[in-house]
């Protein structure tokens, strides 16, 4: 803990559930819908089998992914995997309409897809932040910034780009806490860091095959991600261990902790 409150928190990381955790394919989805191959996007979401699920999940994703036959796989689908079922009755009969398939599916988890994208590079981002050793607790030339709220909140919506000149200033308020470093949501409407951040940032899209122009909308530009900032950390309050036991050869600790809203448990638990 007193490493964590040296670096104002821990890294705010999103969660492996934004992901899908069953079967983590909804950030690859998202990519290949912002490359607009929505045909590759179709078949990931309808017949990438994962070792996790039921297997007549599985089996009908499998024979799906070999034949490619929609009308075959709406038999064989189960009753239980609906939004698959929803594209594959629009594919049925319309085989090459592979926006006209995303569109039959509700909004919000149109809009899922490309936000997991989305969440995934903020993920590179910071993991690389971390490669690079670039401080959460000081602010770098190119940095963005954004302010705190009373409640912690961070204020994503009032932010600033660290330059030469402000930055001793900045860092005076990172460390009294009314400012944190964050990092892009790379979307239509989010540019990337600049200094030392953005030429990392910039590697992570090219080693990802990624261009800002991907980023803009397209065909379902419903679901164009604008984007925005992310705080790099996020802090913990009233940590506390609340019992500590040994049964069975098994060491097991119970934890109480609050978080900020928008923060994952799952993520302080699995870096800490």
């Amino acid at each position: 803990m007193s490493k964590l409150e040296t670096a104002c928190g821990f890294p705010n990381f999103f969660g492996h559930q934004r992901f899908g955790t069953t079967r983590p394919i909804t950030h690859l989805v998202g990519k290949a819908l912002v490359k607009g191959d929505f045909e590759g996007a179709a078949m990931l979401f309808l017949a990438k089998p994962s070792p996790h699920e039921h297997p007549a999940s599985r089996q009908a994703r499998q024979q799906l992914e070999k034949t490619s036959d929609f009308k075959e796989a709406l038999e064989i689908f189960p009753r239980q995997l609906r939004f698959e079922r929803l594209m594959l009755n629009h594919l049925a009969e319309n085989p090459v309409d592979f926006v006209g398939a995303f569109q039959r599916l509700p909004l919000k988890l149109q809009e899922l897809f490309v936000q997991a994208h989305q969440s995934y590079l903020f993920n590179c981002f910071l993991s690389e932040r971390l490669k690079h050793r670039l401080s959460f607790a000081k602010a770098e030339v190119g940095d963005y910034v954004v302010g705190i709220e009373r409640n912690g909140l961070p204020l994503t919506t009032v932010a600033k780009t660290v330059t030469e000149e402000t930055e001793t200033t900045i860092n005076v308020q990172v460390a009294a806490g009314k400012l944190r470093v964050a990092l892009p949501i790379v979307g239509a409407r989010q540019k990337l860091s600049q200094g030392v951040m953005g030429q990392i940032e910039a590697k992570v899209l090219e080693q990802e095959g990624i261009s800002l122009g991907d980023l803009r909308v397209n065909e379902l530009s419903q679901v164009g991600g604008k984007g925005g900032l992310r705080a790099a950390v996020t802090p913990i309050k009233d940590f506390k261990i609340q019992n500590v036991s040994n049964a069975d050869g098994e060491l097991a600790v119970q934890l109480s902790f609050m978080l900020l809203r928008g923060s994952y448990a799952t993520v302080l638990l699995r870096k800490s």
